[in-house]
């Protein structure tokens, strides 16, 4: 029974084929070959799409190597660097520490931890009118006219000159601790022929003894 059936099955095949016109098959090829052109665009679009993601990856990576780099040649620079008790680094936009001629004066002493360097700064109205860099179990006193100034501490390790710390009204203020960065402040202080002292001291804990603050307080 099965060879019965087989050879009307073949032939009705080819009887079905034979009908397809020139035009027709014409189209059917056009068809196929759109169909080839189409996938070969998509497989090259993929291919191209697959070594851009590839060369991004590894601009990226070369890109975060050299980052890494010249990070690590920073801190290898100034991990040791500080500054002399006394030294004013932004004396170019605060001005320096003046001594106090008035009538009535006060001070404020400052004696810095023995685990860390800290530059200080002095406000007056929101103002920066005094600062100054003590290291690390170094003391500064400065000399203000009586008042009411806010002292703001910022604590660290490995001073680097080119640091950018902020945008003022003077211009980019630059330098700034490269680890260890904290800082911290006190409240406003009412200075009357006072002398204020300050003992500042670092607790296991990894904080100061004085209220947390930011750069942009600080500065």
């Amino acid at each position: 029974m099965k060879a019965k059936f087989f050879i009307p099955i073949i032939l009705l095949s080819f009887v079905l084929a034979s009908c397809e016109s020139e035009e027709e098959r014409q189209r059917r090829l056009a068809r196929k070959e759109q169909q080839r052109i189409e996938l070969e665009e998509r497989r090259k679009a993929e291919e191209t799409e697959r070594v851009f993601k590839l060369e991004q990856e590894r601009i990226a990576e070369e890109t975060k190597r050299e980052q890494e780099r010249q990070e690590k040649a920073i801190y290898d620079r100034y991990i040791n660097n500080s500054l002399s008790s006394g030294s004013a680094p932004y004396a170019y936009c605060f001005g320096s520490n003046k001594s106090c001629s008035d009538w009535g004066c006060s001070e404020i002493k400052v004696r810095a931890s023995n685990n860390s360097d800290v530059l200080v700064t002095i406000k007056k109205d929101d103002v920066v009118v005094r600062h100054a860099y003590i290291r690390a179990g170094g003391n500064f006193t400065f000399q203000l006219p009586n008042g009411t100034y806010q002292p703001f501490f910022y604590y660290g390790k490995g001073w680097n000159p080119e640091k950018i710390m902020k945008q003022t009204k003077c211009g980019t203020l630059k330098g700034g601790f490269i680890d260890e960065e904290v800082f911290g402040k006190d409240g406003p202080q009412i200075l009357s022929n006072d002398i204020l002292t300050y003992e500042l001291v670092l607790q296991k804990s990894g904080n100061f003894s004085t209220k947390p603050s930011n750069v942009n307080e600080a500065f």
